[in-house]
């Protein structure tokens, strides 16, 4: 992780006070914009698992039309839910967030909304918030020409409100603030112990599945939209059935397109061999019981999936527009978009019982969750530092 802004000696020897204590936490408000079950849900959901809750406490605040919202959980850690309009009414989404900023007094406002961080952020320095966060977590894709048009608006604006930049990748970093721009890498990170080589969960996960441990299991863990390219990932699937006629394809996540996707399985011959799994809350287990992780997805930040794949020993192939910073061990590999799903599913073939190497263990080390939320703790204190400092 890249993330250390100033060391703790220093704002602990300061004689600048910071409030900061088992009876009142830093309290960071966390704009969400709509918690759908994804992958940046997850992502912020992890962090404030293994952040010290004596220290800083999160505060959610969620477009109302929302489908998953851990709400139980956050309020159990002692944090709070806010819902607020959807961001596609943008004047009222503003103006809530700019009540809520005033009413609540927090000094830092977290947003997680990509470029239309533009939007919560105007709202937080109008309401007077000193650290406001931009948290770049994802780029543009290839076909989605009406979202890239407004994402190529917004972005002029990324750099006018955060005091803060931060980005999942290098990558992310780049597309959202420009390049060279001043922007620091919060890794997605995972707890490593949860994805240790679980033997038992591979079978019973195969078991509940109807796959032997000789059938070929093709995982993905996604929602079912545009991004995810499920359209693409069957036409490869079908090619493999070609060379392996009893593997099987497993997609668990939920979404808009899961329908579509159903019929398109239909219309290609293979829904026999494709299971539909819906949301699902046990991914270490799936990732155990996957052979193969297949991720053809038309954009990304640094996604989850792939840490969590490389964390369990998974083997993984995915598109060329998943930034390189995602390949931390040998288990990742790439192949383009333009590329045939013959070669797709050739490639996959190849992968299927890829071993880590040894020096992937070190790589690894870079993505653990308690040493990632110690780093994001420090972070926050050092940013209330310098705009209290200045």
């Amino acid at each position: 992780m890249f993330l250390r802004h100033l060391r703790r000696d220093v704002w602990e020897e300061s004689d600048w006070k910071i409030e900061m204590s088992a009876d009142k936490p830093i309290r960071v408000a966390q704009v969400m914009g709509k918690m759908l079950g994804g992958g940046v849900e997850a992502v912020v959901m992890n962090y404030y698992r293994y952040i010290d809750h004596s220290q800083v406490q999160f505060d959610y605040l969620v477009d109302e039309d929302s489908t998953l919202v851990p709400r139980e959980e956050i309020e159990g850690l002692g944090g709070r839910v806010f819902e607020i309009p959807p961001y596609q009414h943008v004047f009222e989404y503003q103006r809530e967030l700019q009540r809520l900023f005033r009413q609540e007094g927090w000094r830092i406002v977290h947003s997680h909304v990509n470029a239309l961080s533009v939007f919560s952020l105007r709202a937080a320095k109008k309401a007077g918030i000193p650290v406001r966060i931009a948290h770049s977590h994802s780029t543009s894709g290839k076909g989605e020409h009406i979202k890239n048009a407004v994402k190529s608006i917004l972005k002029t604006q990324a750099n006018r409100y955060p005091t803060h930049r931060l980005a999942c990748s290098r990558y992310a970093g780049e597309w959202l603030f420009g390049k060279g721009a001043d922007f620091e890498v919060v890794y997605n990170a995972v707890d490593l112990s949860k994805y240790a080589i679980d033997v038992a969960a591979r079978a019973r996960i195969r078991c509940e599945l109807g796959v032997s441990d000789n059938q070929l299991l093709i995982g993905h863990i996604g929602r079912f939209v545009d991004q995810k390219n499920h359209t693409f990932l069957l036409q490869i699937f079908k090619e493999i059935l070609a060379t392996s006629p009893d593997a099987v394809l497993a997609l668990a996540g939920a979404g808009p397109l899961v329908e579509q996707t159903k019929r398109q399985a239909s219309n290609l011959g293979i829904a026999e061999s494709v299971r539909f799994l819906g949301q699902r809350h046990d991914s270490p287990a799936l990732y155990q019981a996957f052979d193969v992780f297949c991720l053809p997805s038309i954009y990304e930040g640094l996604p989850v999936v792939g840490v969590e794949c490389q964390a369990s020993g998974t083997p993984i192939l995915a598109s060329t527009e998943v930034t390189p910073e995602t390949a931390f061990t040998s288990l990742m590999e790439f192949e383009p978009l333009s590329s045939s799903p013959r070669s797709w599913a050739r490639h996959l073939l190849a992968m299927r019982g890829k071993e880590p190497v040894v020096s992937d263990a070190d790589s690894l080390a870079a993505f653990d969750i308690r040493c990632a939320a110690a780093d994001l703790l420090d972070f926050y204190v050092s940013a209330i530092f310098e705009e209290g400092a200045r």
